[in-house]
């Protein structure tokens, strides 16, 4: 079975990458199965730029076919933030819910017609040194001042999905992966994937 891994230890990641890639026949790895690994520096200026820096280290330092995503919640009121510091949004070490009540604080300052935002995710797909594709998928709602539900994490207690009236905190996981930025991103790869473990030499 061909290797994949998933260049992430965020446990939320891991979750819904294993359900979305769960048709594909691959023998799939996170870094926590490497322990030892010393991720890069998320320093880059765009989601896609972080991706690719993500994964194509990955590949090339564990020599292994590599998928790595950015992902951040899009506020244009707040002129882009949290953006891609997303995760750190609140300090390099903020938890989500102190990232939730930094987001929230800032809310606040906003008129109701402002509060549209977008998950955006780009995932770039490499081996060792070569970069196989970048993509972006984006996710379109609202956000509210209180969370509502438990599933998911990051900002998705916030997050009211259009046409839903319920945040992804609130979505159960199968609908969240239908619509998500997530599914969506990985979408544009599906092409690849496939051709990848079509023309995988097979082992007797």
């Amino acid at each position: 079975m061909l290797k994949l891994l998933i260049a992430t230890r965020n446990g939320g990641k891991v979750r819904e990458f294993k359900e979305l890639l769960k048709k594909y026949p691959f023998d799939i790895f996170t870094l926590k199965d490497f322990p030892h690994y010393l991720e890069p520096p998320e320093d880059q200026d765009t989601f896609e730029k972080n991706a690719l820096k993500k994964a194509q280290h990955a590949a090339d330092g564990l020599q292994i076919l590599t998928l790595a995503d950015d992902s951040g919640l899009v506020v244009p009121a707040l002129e882009g933030q949290p953006g891609v510091l997303s995760r750190r949004f609140a300090g390099i070490n903020a938890t989500d819910a102190e990232n939730r009540n930094k987001l929230k604080s800032l809310l606040k300052t906003l008129q109701d017609s402002e509060r549209n935002a977008y998950f955006a995710c780009s995932i770039a797909l490499c081996q060792p040194g070569k970069c196989l594709k970048v993509v972006l998928g984006q996710c379109e709602g609202e956000l509210l001042l209180e969370e509502r539900g438990s599933q998911g994490f990051g900002y998705d207690s916030l997050f009211l999905k259009y046409d839903y009236n319920k945040t992804f905190g609130e979505l159960d996981q199968d609908t969240k992966n239908r619509v998500s930025h997530r599914r969506k991103a990985l979408d544009k790869l599906d092409h690849i994937l496939t051709h990848i473990l079509d023309t995988a030499p097979c082992v007797s």
